[in-house]
């Protein structure tokens, strides 16, 4: 276990290098990736969304492949295809990017419904349908989606269901001063964020690691108190007067699984309350939906989420 968090704690530090000013969202997105959750990243423009996921990607020795989503793009785009082939008068599958470990798949909301689902229908099974064959995808295979917290118009928000199949979505805001000072101070020694010289950037852990993590994620150890707490707070949620919905059945199970996720990051065999509080927001934020009249009131699903918290007792 040991080498492990030096492992992932090194490649915590050689992100947070290149991405400036994002600690805790790149420790999220850790937590995601040894939880095997799906995650979906949202900020405005040039706040390093996509760097951060590329920067990761070429930390781990796997395949990557980068979808840019729009309007026109149809599942079989993203799925793949059989093709025929004159020569063999017999079918051949060309396969499309969605079989690779990790998928960077930016501006969800930009594409349509049906693409969106035949995306997410891979990402809720791991496997891929065509023409009656089912093709299972790689063990690894992760995917971090972006949306743009701006210019709705035009855009396909994904519904609530299909929100539900992603672990986390995190919020990407603007960098603290001091960060984005060193972010100009790193332009002006001749870095750039479009090449980021990624190619000379080198593999620190395998994907082979990365599924060992997952295995002694899965070994972390749960108190009966604490699956009552986290039972507490997803019952809570479902009562909460500013909600009309609440944390469904699968959202209780990935919570476990992200708590678990954050007690191992921190080098801890046990989940405490802290690791529940931890992943509650980025959990719970997608999922949850505020009433109308709360919304009117100025209530926020941060306000909701934070008074669950409040209202729960937590164990000793």
């Amino acid at each position: 276990m040991a080498n492990s968090n030096s492992l992932i704690n090194s490649l915590k530090e050689a992100v947070d290098k290149i991405v400036i000013g994002q600690s805790t969202t790149i420790e999220q997105l850790l937590v995601a990736l040894l939880s095997g959750g799906h995650v979906i990243v949202e900020g405005v423009p040039g706040t390093g969304k996509t760097l951060l996921v590329k920067v990761l990607s070429r930390l781990i020795s796997g395949d990557f492949r980068r979808v840019q989503l729009t309007p026109d793009i149809l599942p079989s785009d993203i799925l793949g295809t059989n093709i025929f082939d004159l020569n063999s008068r017999s079918f051949t599958l060309k396969k499309g990017p969605i079989f690779t470990e990790i998928l960077l798949a930016d501006e969800i909301n930009r594409t349509p419904p049906k693409t969106q689902s035949a995306l997410l229908e891979a990402m809720e099974e791991q496997q891929v349908t065509l023409d009656g064959d089912t093709i299972a995808l790689p063990a690894l295979f992760w995917v971090v989606a972006t949306q743009n917290s701006l210019e709705f118009e035009g855009t396909y928000p994904l519904p609530e269901a299909q929100l539900d199949r992603f672990l986390f979505k995190l919020l990407i805001d603007y960098p603290e001063k001091e960060a984005e000072k060193q972010m100009l101070l790193n332009s002006q020694a001749g870095f750039k964020a479009k090449r980021v010289d990624l190619e000379k950037l080198q593999p620190i852990a395998t994907v082979k690691d990365i599924l060992a993590m997952r295995q002694e994620v899965q070994k972390v150890q749960v108190a009966e108190n604490i699956l009552d707490y986290l039972l507490a707070l997803v019952e809570r949620s479902r009562q909460h007067r500013d909600l009309s919905l609440g944390a469904s059945p699968r959202s209780a199970v990935a919570w476990l699984q992200a708590a678990k996720a954050n007690a191992w990051l921190l080098g801890n065999n046990y989940v405490t309350p802290d690791d529940v509080k931890n992943v509650a927001f980025p959990l719970l934020r997608h999922r949850l939906i505020l009433k109308p009249e709360a919304q009117l009131d100025g209530i926020e699903i941060e306000n909701a989420i934070a008074s669950i918290l409040k209202q729960v007792a937590v164990p000793r």
